[in-house]
């Protein structure tokens, strides 16, 4: 999973990046453009269920589902008619399965706020600065479907159906992108496998889900994000479109990024809050596009797997090895929460007979603890 972290210049994408991979990979100038190349960091998910089951096996090897974030440079308006770096940038923004938005919730007159001009600083605007991006997402979204729409109409006069009907449907989505509408609002038949093809093989930018990471200040922190103007004018955008806006400091979290565990949890404890802003992020990116985790357990290894939700059991099984997949017999179940409940003892939920055997059909739910029977 590729999650790109998209906005304007300098409303915070590098320093969030330094913090999500604990790494200064990104650097962060108070300059525009000062990323020039995508940096693109690796990021565990956390997962409390996944440490107990490690701490319980005194496991030789401990191994997370993983997250991939992309720092993509600064839009800026113009960007699909290729000002600033726009062209090269909405490329990369196609290769991710999703995007998180930062927009600048904060004020600070040390910091110049880019929205079209390099040399015209703005004044901190998010619903302004979201509409921005959002346009030119669309504009080359509107560019790839008036083409595609163009070369089916013209097929569709020799008396081409599929052509005819594809056409029609394309003509439909211009006009909602024309309206300045994302690609990601459009109601279209998800039962029509052709449509479904052709959505795909667009690659349509304002399609991908968004997370909105309100990057707010500091002094938010201590005082309450109820006291930051800007973040309940993002929350109440984001739930117009369907989509999630989180509070997150990013110089912050990347002050404590590289703190040990215990300073992290002092620090939290002192704040007041459960977990950091990154945890929540990173928690959100992977629930976003509908992945949840199984779980593998033993003194070798303890892991989590990523898959769909809804993701069948021989399926699942061919995330670890092929093998799995096609010489699968059964799978051994014990739900996470069952063996919590259990203290962990192993013997006891099998005496129980909370150990499930599951077969072909059996839809994986999240922390279940699986081992797959196979042979090939």
């Amino acid at each position: 999973m590729k999650l790109g972290i998209v906005g304007l210049p300098n409303v915070g994408k590098s320093t969030l990046f330094n913090a999500i991979t604990s790494t200064k990979n990104a650097q962060a100038a108070n300059y525009p453009f000062c990323t020039i190349e995508p940096n693109s960091g690796i990021v565990a998910v956390p997962d409390p269920r996944l440490d107990k089951l490690a701490e319980v096996w005194q496991t030789d090897k401990k191994t997370p589902a993983i997250v991939e974030f992309v720092d993509i440079a600064g839009l800026v308006k113009g960007a699909s008619q290729g000002a600033g770096l726009g062209n090269k940038f909405l490329g990369h923004i196609r290769e991710c399965d999703a995007l998180v938005h930062v927009v600048r919730c904060f004020d600070d007159d040390n910091i110049v706020h880019v929205v079209e001009d390099v040399n015209k600083p703005e004044s901190v605007d998010p619903i302004r600065d979201i509409e921005a991006i959002d346009l030119e997402l669309i504009l080359s979204d509107l560019e790839v479907v008036s083409n595609r729409q163009g070369r089916q109409a013209k097929a569709a006069k020799t008396g081409n159906k599929a052509a005819a009907a594809e056409a029609a449907w394309l003509a439909e989505l211009a006009a909602h992108l024309e309206a300045g509408k994302p690609a990601r609002t459009f109601e279209r038949d998800e039962a029509d496998e052709a449509q479904a093809h052709t959505w795909k093989e667009m690659g349509l930018l304002s399609a991908k889900p968004v997370i909105y990471a309100c990057n707010v200040g500091e002094d938010d922190l201590l005082g309450g994000i109820g006291e930051n103007p800007y973040y309940p004018l993002v929350a109440a955008r984001a739930k117009e479109e369907g989509a999630q806006a989180l509070p997150i400091c990013a110089k912050t979290e990347e002050d404590i990024a590289e703190a040990s565990p215990e300073e992290k949890l002092a620090f939290l404890h002192e704040m007041g809050i459960e977990s950091t802003g990154l945890d929540n992020l990173i928690k959100a990116s992977y629930e976003l596009l509908g992945l949840i985790s199984f779980l593998t357990d033993g003194k070798k290894e303890c892991r989590a797997w990523t898959i769909k939700r809804g993701t069948k059991a021989p399926q699942a099984a061919g995330k670890i090895h092929s093998d799995f997949e096609r010489g699968f017999i059964r799978a051994q179940v014990i739900a996470y929460d069952t063996l919590a409940d259990c203290n962990f003892d192993y013997a006891a939920v099998k005496a129980k007979g909370l150990q499930r055997t599951e077969g072909k059909e059996y839809v994986v739910n999240d922390g279940d603890i699986i081992e797959f029977l196979f042979n090939v």
